[in-house]
């Protein structure tokens, strides 16, 4: 059965509620993301909205070069998952975005956690609570509580995850394209070598016809 790899970025952005989320949970990164591409050219996730306002959230599609997320300590996992479940992940995440201004931040839903109460939420998630529940139909992906408490640290522990990079999310942002533009430069060097190469011959062939 052929396999498509998911991309799970998790994040500390540094900000106060980032912070006073670090201090309960007693771990550093407690933002996750989900994408679908290494580059991470779509990631999406339940965050704030407005880089200087935490307390306007919802669906949001993240640009991981942004000022406000490009600093941030991170780490990037891969997640395996069949073609179908794949593309239903695909269509849940578009259905949401077509109806995304009638989704909330479930700034509730973290009070849930903090005091083990089961509080649900129609249109509204939490970041961890949003990945979990879109991949729900992964067979592979099964938590063991209600997806109202599970964390980032749960979904960065599940069987299956395979880290592939952590520190700084520009350094990871400048690899990706450090290598792209490494590559063009060696092509550009070839192309021009071939060139001179090609003009060094017709010279020979004119002087010594």
């Amino acid at each position: 059965m052929e396999k498509r790899t998911i991309y799970l970025l998790f994040t500390h952005t540094g900000t106060l509620l980032s912070r006073m989320i670090n201090f309960y949970t007693k771990h550093s990164l407690n933002h996750v993301s989900i994408g679908f591409d290494k580059r991470l050219t779509e990631v999406y996730s339940f965050g704030r909205k407005r880089p200087k306002n935490p307390f306007i959230g919802g669906f949001v599609r993240e640009d991981i070069r942004s000022n406000f997320l490009r600093h941030s300590n991170c780490a990037v996992y891969t997640f395996q998952v069949t073609e179908r479940e794949y593309h239903s992940i695909l269509r849940s995440i578009q259905e949401i975005e077509a109806q995304k201004g009638n989704y909330r931040y479930n700034f509730i839903g973290l009070i849930g956690i903090l005091f083990k109460i089961k509080i649900q939420r129609k249109s509204a998630f939490f970041c961890s609570q949003f990945v979990a529940t879109i991949l729900q139909e992964v067979h592979t992906f099964e938590m063991n509580k209600p997806f109202c408490f599970v964390t980032p640290e749960d979904i960065r522990k599940h069987v299956g995850m395979t880290l592939i990079y952590e520190g700084k999310l520009c350094d990871y942002d400048h690899t990706e394209i450090g290598e792209k533009r490494i590559d063009l430069e060696q092509a550009d060097r070839d192309k021009k070598d071939s060139v001179l190469l090609t003009f060094s011959q017709k010279i020979k062939q004119f002087v010594f016809r």
